[in-house]
């Protein structure tokens, strides 16, 4: 073979050297994605842990939070579980799911709530399903009630000449409307609603804080309270955040001493797809932030599901 054969052969060689080595790095990042989707974890196998999960914003029913719960439930090598939450609150439905999802989990091993800056609402609903509340002094709890809000637009559709005609099957359907002023039995229809939820919101708090009706009924009026406050009135059971929670957990539940604590989060559809990576990928060789459309569908949903009765404080406005 004359001498330029060897060259071409040598320069062969590599180039398939680095395709097979290219095409080992795609299959194995591959791999990695695939069990990450799975709900691998790097920290698996290495151990008992205590479990940290956020309940942060807006509460809805969310069935990926609700899985990770059960999952959590499940997994032996979690000891114990941290619940912090920062939430103004949310749907009531969505409050009572993750309340019972909490519940659950309470039974199986120890779990405890981390106010953030706020637990109020269906925030503080889901806090009080733990066996224990922790807050800072300057936490933001309580806001017990429940909120059902509607338009009525009848006047601004009158100054600019929109009148709209509805036919009914009966007085009270679709009532009340934003096209018209809620007429009496409408008021009273929601009212009866809105009471119906306020009492098993009262009657969950009694049952879980040890209050009397009359010590609940206190309470239960929309106030809300610092963590200093909230201590006062046996809203929650101590200050000091996350090294209380940890020695509560070592002194009075048995866990074991110095575990680490480790996050866990819902899986979400397409978080380590790769269609999801090649997206980010192309949105970014393109000039855009990938980050911008993830917004705007959060934002989007988060409307899009308050369509029922609330549990929300609501600073007043000024």
């Amino acid at each position: 073979m004359d001498a330029q054969g060897i060259i071409d052969r040598r320069r062969l060689r590599r180039k398939l050297s680095f395709w097979r080595v290219v095409a080992f790095l795609v299959l194995a990042l591959a791999a990695v994605l695939a069990a990450l989707a799975s709900g691998w974890r790097p920290d698996a196998g290495l151990g008992p842990t205590i479990a940290r999960v956020e309940v942060t914003g807006l509460i809805t029913e969310d069935r990926k939070m609700l899985d990770l719960l059960d999952e959590l439930r499940e997994d032996d090598s979690v000891r114990a579980v941290i619940v912090r939450v920062n939430s103004p609150g949310g749907t009531t439905v969505g409050g009572e799911t993750l309340f019972h999802a909490v519940r659950r989990l309470a039974e199986a091993k120890p779990v405890a709530a981390e106010v953030g800056q706020l637990a109020a609402s269906a925030g503080y609903m889901v806090a009080m399903a733990t066996d224990r509340v922790v807050a800072h002094n300057s936490s933001i709890v309580g806001s017990i009630g429940v909120l059902f809000q509607y338009v009525d637009a009848s006047v601004l559709l009158g100054r600019i000449g929109v009148d709209v005609a509805a036919v009914k099957s009966s007085p009270l359907k679709a009532e009340p409307s934003p096209f018209d002023p809620a007429p009496p039995e409408a008021r009273e229809m929601i009212g009866r609603l809105v009471n119906s939820s306020y009492d098993w919101f009262k009657r969950l708090v009694s049952e879980r804080r040890g209050f009397t009706p009359a010590e609940t009924d206190a309470l239960a009026d929309g106030s809300v309270f610092s963590g200093e406050q909230g201590l006062q009135n046996r809203l929650v059971d101590a200050l000091g955040g996350e090294a209380e929670v940890r020695r509560w957990f070592e002194e009075e539940r048995g866990v074991p001493k110095g575990l680490e604590i480790v996050e866990r989060e819902p899986k979400r559809e397409g978080r380590w797809g790769l269609g999801s990576a090649a997206h980010a990928l192309a949105t970014g060789l393109l000039g855009f932030d990938p980050l911008a459309g993830a917004l705007g569908q959060a934002a989007a949903g988060a409307a899009g599901h308050l369509d029922g009765m609330v549990s929300l404080w609501q600073p007043p406005g000024r």
